[in-house]
């Protein structure tokens, strides 16, 4: 008898989780057409360019590639949805007003992103285009946060962060791009030591603020810290002007960490990741990328999240079989 073995880290979706992910799948993408969202379905491959344009090295390492029989040029098959959104917004529907659009589909990794993760994700999300102020994000933030509810998941919380924080303290210290990438690596592994010890070069008031991003994770307190102790650059006054407001926004719980730079040569402005009990990693992820469009001949403000479905509707059925076991065992 043959064994039918499928490919590490890809793996069949059977009958009851199925149906979770279906349920969540209607529910969430009926709450993003009540809130305005237009539905689009990006191609699964096309051609590699396209796929990872602005997006980033890392993205480019997680892109499956082959080469097209017809045209012989390289095509890939989507790791993220999120470029191609972008794409059909600056190049098919070319509006000129405020664009919402949402998705729902599969994307495929090259590896795993986390031990024990699947390859294949089913993403789900919603971006907005041509609004490039706070209104924009607070709406984002609201959707995600209102999305986790409709899930019905326990325990969320929202970790907020804003590449401006960084990028404003070195770009005004005139650090320049390879200190500038050193400095990078050395705040996203919060190691404090590296930080000054490759600061070195820059003034006093540089290095402390730099050396103090690490340690500015926590509660709504660390933005009073940071408007106490990081320097009155006008970037990043505006950057702790966002988050302020999305904290005195955010419907669940909220956490800041100055030190997050994930997609930092993607991202532009504001960043979350959502959590909930029952996934291990992040559930959703998002923020602002105005970049993103420019590689497609139409740059503009573009911010939107999306979130690993397949996970979301995991921790949903934990959650409804633990309020069923509740039920049986009071009885």
């Amino acid at each position: 008898m043959r064994a039918w073995v499928l490919p590490e880290y890809i793996e069949d979706i059977l009958p009851a989780e199925a149906a979770r992910i279906e349920r969540l799948r209607r529910d969430l993408l009926d709450l993003f057409r009540d809130q305005g969202y237009e539905l689009v379905m990006p191609p699964l491959l096309e051609y590699v360019e396209s796929l990872i344009t602005g997006a980033g090295h890392d993205l480019d390492l997680q892109t499956f590639k082959l080469v097209d029989q017809l045209s012989g040029r390289m095509m890939g098959l989507r790791a993220d949805i999120t470029p191609q959104v972008a794409r059909i917004d600056a190049h098919l529907l070319n509006r000129k007003g405020v664009t919402r659009l949402c998705y729902c589909g599969s994307v495929l990794h090259t590896r795993p992103a986390s031990p024990g993760s699947t390859r294949e994700l089913i993403q789900l999300g919603a971006e907005i285009y041509g609004h490039a102020g706070v209104a924009a994000d607070l709406e984002v933030q609201a959707l995600l946060c209102r999305s986790l509810i409709v899930a019905g998941v326990r325990d969320a919380r929202v970790d907020i962060g804003h590449v401006a924080v960084f990028r404003s303290i070195v770009r005004a210290a005139k650090a320049g791009a390879e200190l500038e990438a050193g400095l990078f690596e050395a705040i996203q592994k919060k190691d404090v030591r590296a930080v000054k010890s490759l600061a070195r070069s820059l003034d006093g008031g540089t290095r402390s603020a730099l050396a103090l991003l690490p340690e500015l994770y926590g509660g709504a307190e660390v933005l009073v810290a940071a408007e106490k102790r990081l320097p009155r650059i006008p970037d990043l006054t505006r950057a702790l002007a966002t988050l302020r407001a999305l904290s005195k926004a955010c419907p669940v719980p909220a956490s800041f960490d100055l030190a997050e730079l994930r997609g930092y040569h993607y991202h532009s402005g504001a960043v979350f990741d959502a959590y909930c009990r029952g996934v291990a990693g992040a559930v959703a992820r998002g923020g602002r990328y105005d970049e993103v469009g420019k590689a497609f001949g139409r740059s503009r403000p573009a911010t939107g999240f999306s979130i690993d479905l397949r996970s979301l509707a995991g921790a949903n059925g934990t959650s409804q079989r633990r309020k069923r076991s509740g039920r049986n065992s009071s009885r």
